[in-house]
């Protein structure tokens, strides 16, 4: 069965700062695709018990997300909050002041990710996946690959969730959740180039197909090569 993502990014907030927590929870979902423009957050209840704080912390976040233009409340029977479907711009921050914000976060953070994704991707072939997980992968990689370039960015996150989903851990998927907040801030300080993006879909096929297959050792090279080449580009932008 597929370890909803939104499971891995709705859990309980830690102690010490539940509203900052909430707010960086509900962006993780928006900005990682686990919820899309046009869908509906889960209703106040459930989601304040899911991440284990008051409706009123839940409440004083949504308001602070509708300030900032990612999410908008309806009244009536179908009404709720809901995800606009027009999000915000990512802020054009330069990328190597966001480098030095980092400081040494940023090997750290591009290692655990390594280490992360090629495990993802290396378990998610060594499974027999479900019609259903299976469908789930297909989906989210035609997604990604017909994507608008200002969607691209959160689609591609969301086919990375897929991965770590479909190998039926709740922590990795949790910890791919968080590594990609992590480094998605400084992707989107640097532009995307259509050469790369046609390059990087083939690489996505490449792993999709090794899993879909069971090769785990071709999905984990498959994976190996495409972070690689994030990771170059990253780095020559940063120079």
């Amino acid at each position: 069965m597929v370890v909803q993502a939104d499971d891995a990014v709705f859990r309980p907030v830690r102690a010490g700062n539940p509203f900052e927590e909430t707010v960086e929870r509900l962006l993780q979902a928006i900005k990682l695709g686990v919820v899309v423009p046009g869908d509906r957050l889960p209703p106040e209840r459930e989601l304040a018990t899911r991440l284990n704080v008051s409706r009123v912390t839940l409440r004083e976040a949504i308001h602070a997300l509708t300030e900032a233009g990612y999410v908008e409340s309806r009244r009536g029977r179908y009404g709720g909050t809901f995800v606009n479907e027009q999000l915000p711009k990512p802020r054009r921050t330069p990328a190597k002041r966001l480098a030095r914000d980092l400081a040494g976060g940023l090997d750290d953070a591009l290692t655990l990710r390594f280490v992360l994704e090629t495990g993802a991707a290396e378990a998610a072939a060594s499974r027999t996946l479900t019609p259903a997980e299976r469908a789930h992968l297909e989906r989210c990689l035609a997604d990604t690959s017909t994507a608008r370039l200002a969607d691209y960015r959160r689609l591609d996150s969301r086919l990375h969730l897929a991965i770590a989903e479909v190998t039926g851990s709740p922590s990795l998927t949790s910890a791919m959740a968080d590594v990609r907040m992590r480094l998605n801030e400084l992707l989107d300080a640097i532009p995307l180039l259509e050469r790369n993006i046609d390059h990087s879909n083939h690489q996505h096929q490449a792993v999709i197909d090794a899993i879909l297959t069971d090769d785990p050792a071709t999905a984990r090279d498959a994976m190996q090569e495409h972070l690689a080449g994030t990771e170059a580009l990253l780095r020559a932008f940063l120079e």
